[in-house]
């Protein structure tokens, strides 16, 4: 290592897992004195198994390809060592749930296969209409509030969220439970979570730091996506429709129908990432054009540069923020040697701020020219809806830029208080709109 970082090693480990440094976005400083001197960091955490943080892009995305050496099973993303625990005696497995992130070839891809051909562009483009139509419905929301909203909870997260209920053929009175568990299920400790969840548990006995022993109890939660999920399988499987729920219903592995377990594990990713993710790119890319308003000048004068603008947003925000991968044989990375069994965490967040890869990163650029982020992983879990969470944020963006006259923050901008995936959670804002 060409030199020690600035800090002690107690002081960075902990603020690595801690979801209110992710907060308050104070973490890049930390990235960027890793990726400078100590990219691939032996990070031994508080409360947490050590792991080998890689917040390199070369090296981030190296790993990602190589999904034979470093699998996903067997440590999905940081939790915990008592929440590890309490997981694996709850469930007898180390996962709540069984989704693609948690699985590994060649169970992933024949899960992944069910739907592979339905998010592809060609098929996607039947869905570019409607998809145009519910942007133009919250953004005609957007104007009769008066110049004033949360741009968050008024348009944000009900956007993608009505997108994800009409292509799971989910009812629109279910919207405000589904928002509810998926936000409970990605951010557990956020103080805003836990006060509105009726899910609420003391007695996990888990300290992270900054936060009370206090979280939504993920056990209930997930009983609660079981019941739910179990009755639309039920229903699909007895009444076929054409939507992604009906092919998830009837999907075969093997010559035998979907288990109960991959079902609801299917559709919860769905449901879930499926419009947090987008919410908070399409959130977090308009409180940059607000803070840029050359950026915004730029794109409302050529609306040519909306799909640059959208990977911009996707680069900044990086809603997922990190990824773990376990090694299966020992192997040299940026001069380290990783053993067989060791832990790493993939930190997306870094490696899109990565000065090696971007021109003057920590700049919004919509024309930025070259721009190859990670937001969306790399290998065989390149996320399945990544053409779907493109056009989405496209169509609302296609739709609100011409119709705003003035824009302006009316508050502070918060994060949620999460450390996988996260991103805004309020956006105040002042406007005018034709």
């Amino acid at each position: 290592m060409a030199s020690q970082p600035a800090f002690s090693r107690e002081r960075l480990d902990d603020r690595l897992v801690n979801p209110e440094v992710m907060a308050d976005e104070s973490i890049h400083a930390d990235y960027a004195e890793l990726r400078a001197h100590d990219p691939v960091h032996w990070t031994e955490p508080t409360g947490y198994r050590p792991f080998w943080s890689i917040t390199r892009h070369a090296d981030i995305t190296a790993i990602s390809k190589q999904n034979e050496r470093f699998i996903n099973r067997l440590r999905t993303y940081l939790t915990p060592i008592e929440i590890e625990q309490w997981t694996l005696a709850t469930a007898g497995d180390s996962h709540l749930f069984r989704t693609l992130v948690d699985l590994d070839d060649p169970q992933h891809m024949k899960l992944r296969k069910l739907t592979h051909s339905w998010f592809l562009p060609a098929n996607l483009k039947k869905l570019e209409a409607e998809i145009g139509g519910i942007a133009k419905r919250h953004v005609d929301h957007m104007a009769s509030l008066g110049g004033r909203c949360d741009f968050v909870s008024e348009v944000a997260l009900w956007y993608p969220l009505r997108v994800i209920m009409r292509i799971l053929g989910l009812p629109e009175s279910d919207e405000g439970m589904m928002l509810q568990m998926t936000q409970e299920i990605f951010g557990p400790q956020d103080p805003d979570v836990m006060a509105r969840s009726k899910l609420l548990t003391t007695d996990t006995g888990v300290q992270l730091p900054g936060s009370g022993n206090a979280q939504v109890d993920l056990f209930a939660l997930v009983q609660q996506f079981f019941a739910y999920f179990g009755k639309v399988t039920e229903d699909r499987r007895a009444n076929p429709r054409d939507d992604l729920s009906t092919v998830i219903a009837n999907g075969m592995i093997d010559g035998q129908p979907i288990g109960q377990m991959e079902a609801i594990s299917y559709y919860a990713i769905v449901a879930t990432a499926g419009h947090d993710t987008t919410s908070s790119s399409a959130s977090g890319g308009l409180l940059q054009l607000i803070r840029n308003p050359d950026q915004m000048a730029k794109l409302k004068a050529d609306p040519s540069l909306v799909p640059g603008a959208v990977e911009e947003m996707l680069r900044w925000v990086t809603p997922v923020k990190h990824f773990m991968r376990t090694a299966t044989e020992d192997s040299e990375i940026g001069g380290k040697t990783i053993k067989a069994g060791d832990s790493l965490a993939l930190f997306y967040w870094s490696g899109n701020r990565d000065e090696a890869v971007f021109d003057d990163p920590d700049e919004f650029r919509v024309d930025r020219p070259c721009n190859p982020h990670t937001a969306f992983g790399n290998g065989v879990h390149l996320c399945l809806g990544l053409h779907l969470a493109r056009m989405e944020i496209r169509a609302l963006f296609t739709e609100l830029l011409p119709r705003l006259e003035s824009i302006e923050l009316a508050g502070e901008p918060r994060n949620s208080v999460a450390n996988f995936v996260s991103g805004l959670k309020a956006l105040p804002i002042r406007y005018r709109m034709t």
